[in-house]
């Protein structure tokens, strides 16, 4: 029971930070079962469709890019003119710069970060809309040397912070210096380092795991 409320709780944080605008909506509720005869609470939500194309962090993110996405999504040579394309490019950046600074009010104000690093986490929509598709998966971030890791021992913390930086370098051309507190501690080399090697470990793990299965 703590559990899923805890869980409930973070989605709450997200939805206060990023709805209605920059979230996937989902009505999350608590659903009470009986598993072997023990009474366990889960958390469960129905969330919406959206339409659009996976934006991941690690991608190229150049103008060049962001158009073939956006004529992915229904471009249409002639009728598409290049001005409305420029217009759309720049309504995504502006979309993305309101985006960036609610993630990181949540994570200086709340001391929580969603996941930005997964697989088709991000979705990025005909209108220019960045939308957070997992809200389910949220992190407690500390401005401490500890490198926090899921259930699972994937960083995840640190690694959507690191998502997060390369969404702002590429789609609004910042660096990530400028005394930022959250990339000097989260982006510091050292901590970039430690976090690697978390990942690395986390990949291992996974790889042994799927061979114990004989998937592999």
């Amino acid at each position: 029971m703590k559990d899923a409320e805890a869980e409930l709780q973070r989605v709450r944080i997200v939805i206060t930070y990023l709805s209605p605008g920059y979230i996937a909506q989902s009505e999350e509720f608590l659903v009470d079962y009986d598993r072997h005869g023990k009474r366990e609470v889960l958390l469960c939500g129905l969330q919406e469709y959206v339409k659009g194309e996976i934006l991941d962090p690690w991608g190229p993110l150049d103008k060049e890019y962001l158009v073939s996405l956006f004529c992915d999504m229904g471009c249409q040579q002639g009728k598409d003119s290049l001005t409305m394309i420029d217009q759309w490019v720049h309504a995504l950046q502006e979309r993305a710069e309101k985006f960036i600074g609610r993630v990181k009010q949540m994570i200086m104000e709340a001391n929580h970060v969603p996941d930005l690093a997964g697989v088709g986490n991000l979705i990025l929509t005909r209108s220019g809309a960045i939308k957070l598709v997992d809200i389910n998966n949220i992190s407690r971030v500390a401005f401490d040397a500890t490198i926090r890791v899921d259930d699972r021992g994937y960083p995840v913390g640190d690694k959507s912070i690191e998502a997060l930086s390369l969404l702002e370098q590429k789609l609004l051309g910042r660096p990530t210096g400028n005394g930022d507190p959250i990339y000097e501690t989260f982006l510091d080399p050292a901590r970039i380092n430690d976090v690697k090697a978390a990942e690395d470990a986390f990949y291992v793990s996974m790889e042994t795991l799927v061979a114990g299965f004989g998937l592999s």
